[in-house]
């Protein structure tokens, strides 16, 4: 049977004290790729702000791969991010480092230390993304989905057991938005998990999967063809 790398149970979500979503369920099991779709303001970023623990759990119970979210402490959080690999709509990357440096700035910033090791899995997340020619350029000399593919290495290189993907393709026109699905679901058919926020519904009618609904506070479960 599939492990659980994420349950919620009766959550409630806050910003500002001001609710944003009610009575949350959810279970994600290993190897699953994971649709949440839902209006802008719905709470996507919201509910995922607060599984990579941006946002403190404060109602109902949580857990990510084996963290309590409700008692998480400010010091566990590194380590939870060590765990989750999260792609961002807007890439993130540090604009004044080549696509290496960036790669070296995260494995240093997570305690690697040894040169060769770094070097090998660099190259390996890169190979992963079809990137393996561009590691030396800056990232203002890549096009948008070669940015987020670099962005998407980046965030397998920690080997994360769940990787959290928040509007990925947001800022990407229709075809590249394609190229970014066929990447993340090939890393999701090997064995990765993937829970993505989204509000493309050409990108769910192309690449079918379990969806998942956010509207007036609530979470709940979609059939496809109603999409």
């Amino acid at each position: 049977m599939s492990q659980t790398v994420l349950s919620l149970r009766n959550v409630n979500i806050y910003q500002d004290n001001r609710p944003i979503l009610k009575d949350i369920n959810l279970d994600v099991k290993q190897g699953e790729f994971i649709y949440i779709i839902g209006k802008t303001g719905s709470g996507k970023s919201s509910l995922m702000k607060t599984l990579y623990a941006d946002l403190k759990l404060r109602e109902g119970q949580g857990s990510i791969v084996d963290y309590d979210l409700a008692k998480l402490k400010e010091s566990d959080i590194p380590f939870l991010r060590r765990k989750i690999g999260i792609v961002f709509q807007d890439f993130k990357l540090l604009e004044d480092r080549s696509v290496h440096e960036n790669m070296v700035f995260v494995l240093k910033a997570t305690n690697w230390t040894d040169k060769k090791e770094m070097e090998a899995k660099i190259d390996e997340v890169l190979e992963k993304v079809d990137l393996k020619t561009v590691e030396h350029k800056m990232p203002h000399q890549l096009s948008g989905g070669e940015q987020q593919r670099v962005a998407i290495a980046r965030a397998l290189l920690n080997d994360p057991e769940l990787i959290l993907a928040d509007e990925p393709t947001g800022n990407l026109d229709p075809q590249t938005s394609v190229e970014v699905m066929e990447v993340l679901r090939k890393i999701n058919g090997n064995g990765k998990t993937v829970l993505m926020a989204t509000h493309d519904y050409a990108l769910i009618m192309k690449f079918p999967s379990k969806t998942l609904k956010l509207e007036k506070q609530s979470l709940f479960e979609v059939v496809q063809r109603t999409v």
